[in-house]
């Protein structure tokens, strides 16, 4: 009898002794983490402790930056930002980023498409059918569950395959945090690879296969899925959840 072997996963993105720096400040101080295709990991921790500053310095959206940063085992630590996108890395930052004098649709279709393989508008107002419901209303209509909606759209647009996206609940009424978490899964059934930047400990929880808790821009634990519920007690007190 014949047995299947099972398949290593493949290694998208590997973060080695990454140091970050906002002019004087050293914001990062040697970040070890690794994700693989289809694996979503996030980045806990509480205001200030780096995990923002980790997704920007993925992207070179700081002043300095050193280390290692493999992407597909491409050594991308001084690649410029727009060449890290076009590899199919796709940044969904905190602020957004609605232009508010266009229309929702004229928003979804401003990025350009950066890899193969994006969403159509009509598989997005499919995911979305808020967004299709006020597709010619401008930016500054939309309330920020949909504003939200659009900026994570947009990216998928693009052919982005690789997703990090920084503190996406915030601020959002349950229902429309239940819908994100809806397309989070949705997304990893379709090999999606997520860094989640989250607050909302509840929310991330049940999503990830892996979580990393950052203090000080140091990574001070990692959990694994099946670790969770023997480390929740811990991880509150660390989140001050």
């Amino acid at each position: 009898m014949s047995t299947i072997e099972k398949q290593t996963p493949v290694e998208i993105l590997r973060l080695t002794g990454l140091q970050a720096f906002y002019g004087e400040s050293h914001i990062l101080h040697g970040i070890d983490l690794h994700v693989s295709q289809g694996e979503l990991i996030t980045l806990l921790g509480r205001n200030g402790s780096g995990r923002s500053t980790t997704l920007k310095a993925i992207m070179g959206l700081v002043g300095q930056r050193t280390g290692s940063i493999t992407f597909k085992g491409q050594e991308i630590t001084a690649t410029a930002p727009h060449r890290i996108a076009r590899l199919g890395v796709g940044f969904c930052p905190e602020e957004r980023g609605i232009f508010a004098g266009l229309s929702t649709e004229e928003n979804l279709m401003l990025a350009p498409v950066a890899a193969p393989g994006g969403m159509t508008l009509d598989e997005i107002y499919g995911i979305f059918p808020n967004l299709q419901e006020r597709r010619n209303s401008p930016g500054t209509r939309l309330s920020g569950g949909e504003q939200q909606m659009l900026a994570m759209a947009r990216i998928l647009r693009t052919g982005a395959k690789t997703l990090l996206l920084d503190e996406i609940t915030e601020g959002l009424a349950p229902v429309i945090v239940k819908k994100l978490g809806e397309v989070i899964r949705l997304l990893k059934t379709r090999g999606y690879t997520i860094i989640l930047v989250e607050q909302n400990f509840r929310f991330a929880a049940p999503l990830a296969d892996r979580h990393y808790v950052l203090e000080h821009g140091n990574i001070v634990m990692t959990v694994q899925k099946n670790e969770l519920a023997s480390k929740t007690d811990i991880l509150h007190e660390l989140l001050g959840v």
